[in-house]
This record gives C-alpha cells, structure tokens and sequence, in this order.
C-alpha cells in the first residue's frame, strides 16, 4: 500500500498558491533619487537588431542607440578645467584609486606620463572632457590597457573641493 505524505501535498498546494500570487506583486520603489533614468535608450540596440534582422538581411549602418560613442558626446562636466591641483589628504576611504582626465593636450601629457603607474595601482579613470569621437579615440590610445569611462565628473570634484583635473584621488589623497 502507497503511503500517504500530507506534508508534501501540502507544500505543494501552497507553492501553486503562493507563486502566482508573487508573480503579481507590484513593484516597490525602496529609493529614487531624482535622477532615475528610463532602461529604454538602453534597449534600443537590442530592438533595432530585432527591427533589422526582420527587414533585411544586411544592414550597411548599425544603430546601436545608448552604445554608440556619438551618443555620448560632447562629456562635459561644468565646474572642472585643466589646470594645477595641490596635493592633499582627504578624509573619504576610497576602496580603488580613480583619476579624472580631459582631452586636452595636459591630461593626454599626464596619461602618458602616468600610465605605468596607474596600471600598477589598478587605477580606474574617468574621462570628464570631450568633444569628438576623435578625443575618445585619442585617449583610448594613450590608455593603453586603462580602463577610462566616459563620466560627467562634476559631483564627484564638487564633493571632493576639485576644480582642475587631470587628477590621482587615492586612498591616501589628491594629487597630480
């Protein structure tokens, strides 16, 4: 005679009860601090893939929305110039350095003249001045291995009282 096991029909009646109900739940926003952005522009490229392999089989042009480069042009970051920064300690652990650069001729100098040493420290950088596919190319060269992300950086230099970049923000302080 088969036995019986009540505790396991039970379990599952409540899972094909339950799951559905929590399929339904709604959304709960925990934190939206204003400057939310739609996932959309995002999704385009996968859509404009999906819209061309339908149309026709070879594209001449992509379109690949938030991921092409022209799309983030010209990176701008009010408040923030080449120029001098005094170095000095800061009171903010940061867990991996990071340094902010232009495209201009002082931040491509001090790329390449600090290249080696932010490969050593596993620098992070922040490209916050741009104007021209030309300039993201530029810099990617002179990376050589960086990683460097196109970045406004002005509430990061705001936070941290800069105003000139290129600049070394380390553990230990600011620097140039």
């Amino acid at each position: 005679m088969v036995r019986f096991n009540y505790r396991w029909w039970k379990s599952v009646l409540i899972a094909c009860v339950l799951i559905p109900v929590m399929a339904q739940a709604e959304l709960t926003v925990i934190y939206d601090s204003g400057n939310t952005r739609p996932i959309a522009p995002f999704l385009e490229v996968f859509e404009s893939a999906d819209e061309v392999s339908q149309q026709s089989p070879a594209p001449t042009t992509p379109q690949l929305g938030a991921a092409d480069p022209k799309a983030w042009l010209p990176i701008q970051s009010p408040g923030l110039t080449p120029g001098p920064v005094q170095a000095r300690a800061h009171d903010r652990p940061f867990a991996r350095p990071f340094f902010l650069i232009g495209s201009d001729a002082q931040s491509r100098k001090w790329l390449k003249d600090n290249r080696d040493r932010l490969k050593e420290i596993g620098a992070v950088g922040m490209l916050v001045q741009a104007n021209t596919i030309e300039d993201l190319r530029a810099i990617a060269e002179l990376a050589d291995g960086l990683s460097i992300l196109p970045a406004a950086g002005s509430d990061i230099a705001q936070a941290l009282g800069i105003t000139h970049y290129p600049v070394l923000i380390s553990a230990h302080g600011i620097e140039q």
